[in-house]
Order: C-alpha cells, then structure tokens, then sequence
C-alpha cells in the first residue's frame, strides 16, 4: 500500500475538503488523497516537515506559501497539539483518533488565524464530523465538482 505524506496543518485541512482549491491539478491531487484516505483509512501517512504530497501540486503561476513561515508555524503548532512528530508514520484511521480527541472545532480558529480558507469554516465542520465518528466528508458524489477551481483566490 502506498503511503501518503502530510505536512502537519494538512491532517486539519483534509478534515473539511470539500472539493475547493488552488487550481484544477491541485484539486485534482487534493481529492484523490482524500477519496484514498476516506475509503482506504489504512492507508499509511508519514508526517513530513516542510512541503508534501499535497504542496507538489500547487500552482507554479501562484506564490507558493508551502514554505512560508506562517505555515511552517501552524505545521508545528498542529504537531504539538496532536502530540505527533515528523517522521511519523500511522494509519488514517489512527490519526482520525488522535485529531478527533486533541481538537476541538474552537481550536482552529486559533491555530488557523491566517489561513485563506478560514472563513468557510469547513475544518470546524470536518472536526465535528470525526468527533462524532462520522470521518471524512464525501466528496466528488455528484454533490461538488472536484476537478474545478472553485478557489476564490485565482
């Protein structure tokens, strides 16, 4: 089974995907991991620091803040608050878990005061649904196209 890569702030963003993104490929890219996750939670992820499997599509014509500071900052604070650590590698499954029982909706507000997606409030939402044990939202069920930039930042 291939093992997927994930930066810390990324175990949050993937909680409320909704079939939004930076671009076409990227969106692409972002639902194919989250269909595999969503259908497959054994899937292994590795935490990496710094850009991952999600960050190699975004869009070249676009300023890549996957290595800005600020992002490295919420990377480091979403980690520790998880008490988890680049390098490790678990199951989807397991880190539905561990994201479900150290976060609550009113923590990302705080930990993502500077995320363009913010104002959405998808990840409060997706928190809530792992809480519940409900995982992942389905996306691309006929409900969202995924492979259109839906982004209100192009």
């Amino acid at each position: 089974m291939k093992r997927i890569r994930l930066r810390g702030h990324h175990l949050l963003c993937l909680l409320g995907y909704r079939g939004m993104g930076y671009s076409a490929a990227f969106t692409a890219n972002m639902t194919r991991i989250h269909a595999t996750l969503r259908r497959q939670p054994d899937t292994l992820v590795e935490l990496v620091d710094g850009p991952d499997d999600l960050c190699d599509h975004f869009p070249p014509d676009q300023p890549r803040h996957c290595e800005d500071g600020n992002v490295q900052r919420r990377d480091a604070a979403v980690l520790a608050q998880s008490g988890l650590s680049p390098g490790d590698m678990r199951p989807w499954r397991e880190l539905e878990v561990v994201l479900g029982a150290r976060f609550v909706p009113a923590d990302i507000p705080r930990l993502c005061s500077t995320c363009p997606w913010l104002p959405y409030g998808v990840c409060e939402d997706g928190l809530r649904r792992i809480r519940a044990g409900e995982g992942l939202f389905p996306v691309g069920d006929g409900t969202h196209d995924a492979t259109r930039n839906t982004s209100c930042f192009s």
